[in-house]
């Protein structure tokens, strides 16, 4: 037992190290606004966060162990059926799922709301036990682009797609998707809400597009025969790749003209403000003034085009085009 108690222990510091870096919601747009301008408004909001985190809550600890070193170990059969046991409860969630349990056997929650957190963590547990993961699964999927920047494309979208960030934009668009198909009444004005919260669930992402490069990704960048520009064109079409499909059922216009007023305000803090990003976890942004002012820029973008016309949609688009100009020279002398 003694082996067992040692590995359990490392493996609940592992846990913890891992998930003080959800922290990164409290930096995120997403959250920012909806704090702030939405306040109890934004409890739907909050629910979908709350949902989106649980997954990477709800890990297996057992994954932090390599498979290689795992068969290394000196344990016999029964203490690696005894490690496997007991290795979920090293997480915190599962004693939260337990504890939810416990309330709903006395009535205190219902036995739905118990089997809806209870799947959605059983969910995430088994998603991460998937051999090779996402990552070289769906995500190597992706298709071809035409043009140069094929290749750098698709390693944009793969990054994008490990950020919590992508699933909040997705949980919104799937849920307005529905309520249409349903054939619910929605006022008109609801369309562009919704497409601006769908936006700025990604928008964080916009003011750090060379976040989850790691180490050293700008010195690799500088290697390829691409100019600043073409690299900041790269990452912006992977951006919009992924917002254009995420707003069509709803303002996909106003959608594309805030995407691409975000893209604009997020050069700067992207190329001039480094900063580290997690996978499979929020983006965070360049500070609270900074994403007010983006998400607000975006929302006079997204509103000018859905009350006044497209014609809005060309200023939006100039002024990303000389962002990337800018920003592309600022990359250029930096190497």
């Amino acid at each position: 037992m003694a082996r067992i108690a040692a590995i359990l222990r490392a493996l609940g510091k592992a846990q913890r190290r891992d998930q003080s870096t959800l922290q990164s919601v409290a930096g995120n747009n997403f959250f920012i606004v909806t704090a702030l301008l939405l306040q109890k408004a934004g409890v739907f909001v909050y629910l979908i966060i709350g949902l989106v985190l649980l997954f990477p809550l709800s890990t297996d600890p057992m994954r932090k162990i390599p498979r290689s070193r795992l068969q290394l170990w000196p344990l016999d059969a029964r203490e690696r059926h005894l490690l496997r046991a007991l290795s979920p409860w090293v997480n915190p969630v599962t004693w939260g799922i337990a504890a939810l349990a416990i309330w709903a056997a006395r009535g205190r929650v219902t036995m739905g709301l118990w089997a809806l957190a209870a799947g959605v963590v059983a969910a995430g547990f088994l998603l991460s036990e998937l051999p090779g993961g996402p990552a070289h699964g769906l995500f190597r999927r992706i298709p071809n682009f035409p043009g140069p920047l094929n290749h750098l494309v698709r390693k944009n979208i793969r990054e994008m797609l490990a950020t919590l960030d992508f699933y909040c934009g997705l949980v919104l668009a799937v849920t307005a998707l529905a309520w249409r198909l349903a054939g619910a009444p929605l006022p008109r004005e609801a369309f562009l809400a919704l497409t601006l919260l769908v936006v700025l669930a990604l928008s964080s992402y916009a003011q750090c597009l060379f976040g989850l490069d790691g180490r050293g990704g700008l010195s690799r960048y500088r290697l390829l025969p691409l100019r600043g520009w073409q690299i900041l064109a790269g990452k912006d079409a992977a951006f919009l790749a992924i917002v254009v499909p995420l707003t069509l059922p709803l303002a996909p216009l106003a959608g594309l003209g805030a995407a691409l007023v975000a893209l604009a305000v997020g050069h700067e803090p992207s190329v001039n403000q480094l900063r580290a990003q997690t996978r499979w976890r929020f983006s965070s942004g360049a500070g609270i003034y900074y994403g007010l002012f983006q998400a607000a820029a975006m929302a006079m973008a997204a509103a000018g085009i859905f009350f006044n016309g497209a014609f809005i949609l060309a200023l939006c688009a100039a002024a990303w085009a000389a962002s990337v100009w800018w920003y592309g020279r600022v990359l250029d002398r930096a190497g």
